[in-house]
């Protein structure tokens, strides 16, 4: 690409974002985060006596939050589109020398859409945790938590810089460590929470590293800044801070390798991972990735890198739902693999930026309606999470299997539904990218479409249908109001959302003025999107799917244990391997050289220390004997050495 196009990329990607927020409502765009930080604030720190009312303060702001947002919608829809993206200074967080760091927010059709996402499934996540958490004692600051991660999340996608994007980037590390953990009293759990800080930890000096190497190469961490002179730094320098920004990005979304954490975080209340897993923490690097589409479109290599990590990782993440017989568990590799299908978007360009988007939000709600009904059926059973101790369902909790059905729907592209419109999207932009590698990540999306279909299809069979095998004393009941409304709602944007967003690319005209139009844009018509050839593909991958599952699953009595699995199954269950590879890989090693350099601090650096001292030491016990106390034997050794002074004097004369 020349420096001319990269340029003219990058001022379409918002650089030109220089107009002050006009209007009540934009100009406080800061309130967007200060309700949900004051919520976490008055919960964490007001003690016992919030405890009666807390849930509801924690409920009520992220509420204000998203209302906000909505008014900052449609100011933002009143103008015309080239002046759609607005700066709102807040302060200066800190000077050094000639670099100053700005609290200033950026709201722009990418940023609204991710506050409207992060508020409005945040908050009705937030109204299905008093039903859920009702009876923990520890309610009220588990909705801190909640409101801490709710500000956090705002706090990266508002960032007009670099800087404040990774204080906010911190924070939701942070908050997602407080409530992966939040059952602390058990081992899993506590172990959970410090596998993902730690992992999250490797991604995360990767953007930081790309922070520094874009100030010293530019001499700003400002989007406008970077975007605007990303076009006269060398290759190399680009395509460094493109692979640093995807190793960051890998670690907030599981993208492989860095998506071993992902499963073992759903060792936390269920609301928490309906909001780390749908709308919020794995979402963070698709933003980031989209956000800083200049970057990659100046770095064609690291692009390419990003779009290959996703095909990969949305296999990858497919191939392990399908033998989890943890309800939770299954649904976190479903995550893994819609990421990936993001990102593979994002990876693709101006082309694929809004169909990455458009999925995120889609995800957000049927991925976020699955998880709440997965926990409305843990409610139900006593907490357990075996979908082989489940079956005939649909009777007992019809609410939860209505909404949880929508879901499924949605999510493996049934016709009509949200996740149609998104997904198939996505393939057709993949196939449409041209060339070879087109071709393969688009036959890669189409093989992830009819492994969709079949591990979600095998979860509705082993939760919903067929014989019951619930445990003696399971007495499965619907779950109140609190909890099902929530999921009506994500119900209903799982069945009309996508409609809305893609028909007539309506969407993706509403982000030109914040990721920049592609070169040839493709009005997904109704008519196109049911004949083209890639979505009939993807139709066809989904009915093979559904229907190899049925017959595995719906017409063959499932064991309440399951049987001893092959080696692909052990593979799949196993994860991959990906637990084994990173202890083989990185933690032995790192284990055997931190035993090394514990030896050699103690054996050397701890020697030269207790040497010297012990040196002194013996030193000052002969020296001690000496010292006599006597003052005669004090002047005799005067009298010796002035004597001794004066025969060196005669001596020399």
């Amino acid at each position: 690409m020349a420096v001319s196009e990269i340029t003219l990329a990058a001022e379409q990607h918002g650089t030109a974002v220089t107009s002050e927020a006009s209007g009540a409502i934009l100009a406080n765009s800061w309130l967007l985060i200060a309700f949900p930080l004051v919520g976490a604030a008055i919960l964490l720190i007001g003690g016992r006596r919030t405890d009666g009312w807390g849930h509801w303060l924690g409920t009520a702001l992220p509420l204000a939050s998203f209302g906000w947002a909505m008014a900052a919608l449609f100011e933002i829809l009143g103008r015309a589109a080239a002046e759609r993206s607005f700066s709102v200074p807040v302060y200066t967080w800190f000077s050094v020398g000639g670099f100053d760091a700005e609290v200033s927010l950026l709201l722009d059709p990418l940023s609204i859409s991710f506050a409207l996402l992060i508020t409005g499934v945040g908050s009705l996540i937030h109204i299905y945790s008093v039903g859920y958490m009702a009876h923990d004692e520890r309610r009220r600051r588990f909705f801190g938590y909640l409101n801490l991660f709710v500000a956090a999340m705002l706090v990266l996608v508002l960032a007009d810089n670099f800087v404040l994007l990774f204080l906010g980037w911190e924070g939701v590390g942070l908050a997602s460590y407080l409530l992966i953990g939040f059952w602390q009293h058990k081992d899993s759990a506590a172990v959970a929470a410090k596998k993902a800080f730690l992992v999250n930890r490797v991604g995360d000096m990767g953007l930081l590293i790309a922070v520094m190497l874009m100030f010293t190469t530019f001499g700003t961490v400002a989007f406008s800044g970077v975007f605007g002179a990303v076009g006269e730094a060398g290759q190399g320098v680009v395509t460094a801070i493109g692979l640093l920004l995807l190793l960051g990005a890998c670690g907030k979304s599981a993208q492989l390798p860095l998506q071993s954490w992902l499963l073992d975080a759903m060792e936390g209340p269920t609301p928490v991972s309906a909001l780390i897993h749908a709308a919020t923490m794995v979402t963070a690097g698709v933003y980031l990735i989209v956000r800083a589409g200049p970057v990659f479109e100046a770095a064609p290599a690291a692009q390419a890198t990003v779009a290959v990590v996703g095909a990969a990782t949305l296999l990858a993440g497919a191939v392990i739902g399908c033998a989890k017989d943890d309800i939770k568990k299954a649904l976190a590799g479903s995550t893994m693999s819609q990421i990936g299908y993001m990102t593979l978007a994002a990876g693709l360009g101006p082309v694929g930026y809004a169909a990455a988007i458009a999925h995120l939000i889609t995800h957000g709600f049927f991925k976020a309606g699955l998880f709440l009904g997965a926990g409305s059926v843990m409610h139900g059973m006593n907490d357990e999470v075996d979908m082989r101790r489940f079956g005939g369902l649909r009777k007992a909790m019809p609410i939860t299997f209505a909404t949880f059905g929508l879901g499924y729907l949605a999510i493996i592209g049934f016709p009509l539904l949200s996740g149609w419109w998104t997904k198939e999207g996505i393939i057709e932009a993949a196939f449409s990218s041209g060339g070879a590698f087109g071709t393969t990540l688009g036959v890669a999306a189409l093989v992830g479409a009819g492994l969709t279909a079949f591990y979600m299809t095998r979860v509705m069979i082993l939760t919903f249908f067929g014989e019951r095998r619930w445990a003696e004393g399971a007495h499965p009941h619907e779950s109140p109001a609190s909890m099902t409304a929530p999921m009506i709602v994500l119900a209903a944007g799982s069945v009309f959302l996508g409609a809305v967003l893609v028909f007539g690319y309506r969407f993706a005209h509403f982000l030109e003025p914040a990721v920049g139009a592609p070169e040839e844009a493709h009005e997904f018509s109704l008519v196109h999107m049911l004949t083209s050839v890639p979505s009939l593909a993807a139709l066809g991958m989904l009915a093979g799917g559904a229907a190899v599952a049925w017959f595995m699953y719906g017409r063959r009595e499932v064991p309440a244990t399951a049987p001893r699995p092959g080696w692909v199954t052990a593979f799949a269950r196993n994860e991959l391997y990906g637990n084994a590879l990173n202890e083989g890989l990185f933690m032995r090693p790192g284990r055997a050289l931190a035993a090394a350099l514990s030896a050699f601090d103690r054996t050397v650096v701890d020697g030269l220390v207790y040497g010297v001292a012990a040196s002194v030491r013996d030193s000052s016990r002969g020296l001690r004997g000496a010292q006599t106390g006597f003052a005669r034997t004090y002047a005799l050794t005067m009298l010796f050495g002035a004597a001794i002074v004066v025969a060196t004097l005669a001596v020399r004369i």
